[in-house]
């Protein structure tokens, strides 16, 4: 369906959990978090009745994410009942990687068509300062061992931070001069625990000129893709990937938005910024039919603002942190 700015909505990211096996230090406090317990958040079976909502009201694509959505028990089931959802088009993952190598083999089964790894450096000491974790290496078998299996459709997210990862740029960069996937460079948001955490993010024309000087020039892509979501992608000589931006500070997309989220709470949000959107859990379990259900997503996804307000101060900044909205 398309909103009140006439934007086609077609994508949806589901939050499945709040918790996470990892504290990155934009994301999450030292010491966790107050979780949610397991009763607060959707069921498999309300995660599939608003999905079968949301396909009818034109949604194709939805992206799986947490906190770490492996964390949530039997989530390739999920994967594959939501595949067999009429309208459904696309199901995608987004994980920190942490417990790949042990579920890969069953979201590959049950039909995940794409897997997203979040991952700032190939350096493992690097890689324990920004996620108060030493367990790069079980990460690096999750992502070998999707690449062992076959299975192409696999994006590395990145967050470049100055005077942290700046240095390993050019290394993750490198991982798609050999192999068929997609290094993406996401701009560091002003969201939830960054303000605290001391980093800075970098700007993508710093990015590309270091690749640049490294690699040599880099090949703006043709965009017309199904589906397509905010990154831009280029190409560079002798690579068979293609790396990506993703900067909705530096250049804000917002015009181009395509997309909603529904927190692990069943919050459905129509922008990441804002704290406006509806209830879904309560319309859930306080009987609401399909019909209602409908009308109330479609009025919520129709009033969509026109963009984001992360470079000035506002009152309906939504206060949640990341990993409670859903990445």
């Amino acid at each position: 369906m398309r909103d009140q700015f006439n934007r086609e909505i077609e994508y949806a990211r589901i939050s499945v959990t709040d918790r996470c096996n990892l504290r990155c230090r934009y994301c999450m406090p030292a010491n966790g978090v107050s979780k949610l317990p397991h009763g607060e958040i959707l069921s498999f079976e309300e995660i599939l009745r608003v999905a079968e909502i949301l396909a009818r009201l034109g949604i194709h694509k939805i992206r799986l994410t947490g906190g770490e959505p492996l964390l949530r028990k039997n989530l390739p089931i999920l994967v594959r009942e939501l595949k067999s959802l009429r309208g459904i088009e696309i199901v995608t993952l987004t994980t920190n990687g942490v417990l790949l190598e042990k579920f890969a083999s069953d979201l590959i089964a049950f039909g995940i068509d794409e897997i997203n790894v979040s991952l700032d450096t190939l350096d493992a000491r690097e890689f324990e300062k920004i996620t108060r974790r030493g367990i790069f290496a079980e990460v690096h078998r999750g992502i070998q061992f999707l690449f062992d299996a076959g299975f192409r459709n696999v994006k590395l997210n990145c967050v470049p931070l100055r005077g942290v990862n700046e240095d390993n740029l050019v290394a993750l960069a490198a991982l798609a001069k050999d192999q068929n996937l997609k290094v993406r460079f996401i701009e560091l948001m002003p969201f939830g625990c960054t303000s605290r955490s001391g980093f800075v993010g970098m700007t993508s024309a710093e990015i590309i000129s270091k690749l640049e000087n490294h690699f040599g020039k880099l090949i703006p892509c043709d965009g017309s893709k199904i589906l397509q979501g905010p990154a831009k992608y280029f190409s560079i000589k002798n690579f068979v990937g293609q790396i990506g931006f993703i900067d909705a500070l530096e250049h804000k997309f917002c015009g181009s938005c395509n997309r909603i989220r529904l927190t692990a709470e069943g919050f459905l949000k129509a922008c990441l910024c804002y704290d406006t959107g509806v209830d879904v859990k309560k319309l859930l379990r306080s009987g609401a039919s399909d019909e209602e259900l409908l009308t109330v997503i479609r009025e919520t996804i129709y009033r969509k603002p026109l963009e984001h307000s992360f470079e000035r101060s506002s009152a309906a900044r939504d206060a949640r942190q990341m990993y409670q909205v859903g990445g």
